[in-house]
């Protein structure tokens, strides 16, 4: 199974998600039309907050995302490799928690 296919099982495990584009990446978002988590460079990335992102960035490899490249990291959102993606489906669902308001 390829990271877009696991990225969009996850995302269509979330009641009301559509696809989108976030950055130029793909995304999920909810009706709200709130991005909840999205696909860069064969990681999931996730808005979170509170315990949840701590557990995330907790994660190995996992860091705060920064699509530019240039230190200016998206203080809500966590990037996690692949290797967790047992973790997705928990994380996407905590992130369109907070989103979803």
């Amino acid at each position: 199974m390829t990271i877009e296919d696991i990225f969009n099982e996850v995302g269509t495990s979330i009641a009301g998600a559509y696809a989108s584009q976030l950055f130029g990446k793909p995304c999920f978002k909810l009706p709200n039309k709130k991005a909840f988590c999205c696909l860069f460079e064969d990681c999931m990335v996730f808005k979170l907050t509170g315990d949840i992102h701590q557990q995330g960035l907790g994660l190995e490899g996992a860091n705060l995302f920064d699509p530019s490249h240039k230190g200016r990291p998206m203080k809500e959102w966590v990037q996690v490799p692949s290797m967790h993606q047992r973790q997705y489906v928990a994380l996407a669902e905590a992130a369109a928690e907070y989103v979803g308001g």
